[in-house]
């Protein structure tokens, strides 16, 4: 499959066209942004950890009953997907409280939450990507109900496989986000699940093994983003 016309850059990936109008080829960049963009960097190999990552969760996602716009891996960087449109929503899903929802409420970090959090947030950088709820996303069609109501029922069903899975490799869930689209008018998970897109802490040491590890300043990404994926692999 070859490679056309650019579609989309975003902040990790750039999304190029292909000789079937159904497809697209989606290539893993080693940019690093944090805080809406105002922090730049670049965290080396990390678009190959994202890549080979998310083609491995997607597959382990599949056998759970969860479509996705996975078709197949074709090289260290780059995906073959399912051109999905994107709803311009990014759901978030939180097991343990951590980052900006620490902020926001006030809550120490590394909390285990009584109650597992689904968010929405407006995929919207010019807006800085505003919380929203149910009646937002209606009364801006956004989404409709019936696409609502079947993002929630997946965004559950990948939570728990996704601790359980994450979890394998000594590692805890504690928050993640994840986007979905429409494809053949059925929606299906898209973008991608990697340490850009999951809180991810050791089970032992509590270490952040995530791309907090590049918002905080705290050094070690590179090698991080390896040991993570590293884990997942010899899981295989």
């Amino acid at each position: 499959m070859e490679k056309k016309e650019m579609l989309y850059e975003g902040k990790a990936k750039k999304v190029y066209t292909t000789d079937d109008p159904k497809l697209y080829i989606v290539d893993y960049k080693d940019d690093a942004t944090a805080f809406d963009g105002l922090k730049k960097g670049t965290i080396a190999s990390k678009g190959v950890v994202n890549n080979k990552m998310s083609a491995i969760i997607f597959k382990m996602l599949e056998e759970k009953g969860v479509p996705t716009h996975l078709v197949e891996l074709l090289s260290d960087r780059e995906t073959l997907v399912k051109a999905v449109k994107i709803l311009p929503l990014e759901v978030i899903i939180r097991n343990v409280a951590a980052g900006s929802f620490s902020k926001r409420y006030g809550v120490e970090e590394g909390r285990p939450l009584a109650k597992t959090i689904l968010e929405f947030s407006y995929k919207n950088d010019a807006l800085g990507d505003p919380l929203i709820n149910d009646d937002h996303i209606l009364a801006l069609e956004l989404a409709t109900q019936e696409q609502l109501d079947t993002i929630k029922k997946y965004a559950y069903i990948i939570n728990d496989a996704l601790k359980e899975f994450f979890l394998s490799v000594d590692l805890k869930l504690i928050d993640f986000k994840i986007e979905f689209g429409v494809y053949d008018g059925e929606v299906i998970l898209a973008d991608e699940i990697s340490p850009d897109t999951c809180r991810l802490w050791d089970v032992h040491t509590n270490e952040k093994m995530d791309k907090d590890r590049f918002r905080r300043d705290l050094g070690k990404e590179e090698e991080t983003y390896q040991e993570v994926l590293g884990r997942i692999e010899n899981k295989q």
